[in-house]
């Protein structure tokens, strides 16, 4: 399962791969993760055709299914081949076009159903027949080596797998869920490679960090716990029938739109984010280009969700986290300087991830792999998310 989850991440991400190239002719890698290269004009319209596009393939998908979600295929609810693979694919495919939305909930998704089909060759089969808890585990560990394979990160496949979905972990749930991703990120690499997602130049953290973390961390935690009520509240008013052919149209106008002064917009929020890891120094200009990345971003991906679209909101969140970190991180250095201000867009990442997931250990080790940090990271990272978390915790049982 490990082998099959990591080629269908490598094949998602050819898709993407060739989608970027056919809509913007270009190549996405760390250090261009968009199309800046493209006109304007081209960036307005590639959204719009896409959402075009998606808006015709989830409209006629959905007559006769709904998308599963995954903690309900861990616990059994069938996930059809056929429409399962038309709808991870459009996710990618409108990813691709500059839709504004995360492809990480695609690779997952594929990943549990192709542990369903294994689960019914095995009853086929009888001597390979599992077990109804070792089913539920089988459906979690493929959905997080799927996850894993595209973003070559086992240690985070394994905890998407221990703590969203399983939610239970013993030494049978680490052995195979961390198996099943490693495999999955070797066979991943053969189309992704090994280098990191996020290219962050200053990897050794600092003890005097401490300050930022115990400060900004509850903050964070307030921030990203309101934003995933938000996402609950866009999944919820998301449009299902006719009213798609132009709300989602509308959604890629309006992420066009941004694209076509502020192309960081288009996609996952890889460019957010490397846009606010790259920046050094303290100006006007990049403070107006934070803040706006900040808010953009959120809106933008919530438009998305409820015109329509379907997809993962992790990364989207990352180039959150990553834009008021860094913005929080100025102020930070005005009385205590000395610190690269990348490291406040990892740190501010991971505190605001930890929150909108409800997974803080998917958090600390997703920024901590796909960023390629030393062990110095993992102190500030882990008091970080535990206070975040704290903060996250506390808000939703006082709404409870």
């Amino acid at each position: 399962m490990g082998i099959i989850a990591g080629a269908s991440s490598g094949l998602l991400s050819i898709v993407l791969d060739a989608t970027e190239r056919v809509f913007f002719h270009f190549t996405e890698t760390n250090a261009i993760p968009v199309a800046f290269s493209a006109t304007p004009l081209n960036r307005l319209l590639a959204p719009i055709i896409g959402a075009l596009i998606v808006s015709v393939v989830w409209y006629f998908m959905q007559l006769h299914y709904r998308p599963v979600k995954l903690g309900k295929a861990v616990d059994g609810e069938k996930m059809p081949m056929g429409a399962t693979i038309m709808h991870v694919t459009a996710q990618v495919f409108y990813v691709g076009t500059g839709g504004s939305i995360g492809r990480e909930l695609a690779p997952r998704e594929a990943g549990a159903m192709w542990a369903q089909s294994w689960i019914q060759l095995g009853d086929q089969i009888g001597w390979l027949k599992l077990a109804p808890e070792d089913r539920r585990l089988l459906i979690a560990a493929a959905a997080g080596a799927g996850f894993a394979g595209v973003y070559i990160a086992p240690i985070t496949g394994a905890m998407f797998c221990l703590e969203i979905l399983y939610k239970k972990i013993d030494k049978k749930a680490v052995i195979v869920s961390l198996t099943m991703a490693a495999i999955a990120t070797m066979v991943g690499a053969i189309v992704k490679g090994w280098q990191p997602y996020y290219l962050v130049a200053s990897r050794q953290f600092s003890l005097r960090l401490i300050p930022f973390v115990v400060i900004v961390a509850p903050l964070m935690g307030f921030l990203g716990t309101w934003y995933k009520r938000l996402i609950g509240r866009a999944s919820a008013l998301r449009v299902k029938d006719r009213r798609i052919f132009v709300t989602m149209p509308l959604a890629g106008a309006l992420t066009g739109a941004v694209a076509w002064f502020f192309p960081e917009i288009m996609g996952n929020g890889r460019g957010v984010a490397q846009m606010a890891i790259n920046v050094t120094s303290v100006s006007h200009s990049a403070v107006a280009l934070l803040l706006f990345g900040f808010f953009a971003k959120g809106l933008v991906t919530l438009a998305t969700i409820s015109g329509g679209g379907y997809g993962g909101t992790l990364t989207p969140s990352i180039a959150m986290g990553s834009s008021l970190g860094v913005l929080l991180g100025m102020i930070f250095i005005q009385a205590i300087p000395g610190e690269p201000l990348m490291q406040f867009a990892v740190l501010g990442a991971a505190f605001f991830l930890a929150a909108t997931q409800q997974a803080p250990l998917m958090a600390m080790f997703m920024l901590f792999e796909v960023c390629h940090l030393n062990f110095s990271a993992l102190l500030p990272l882990g008091m970080g998310v535990a206070l975040s978390m704290a903060i996250s915790s506390w808000m939703q049982a006082k709404k409870a």
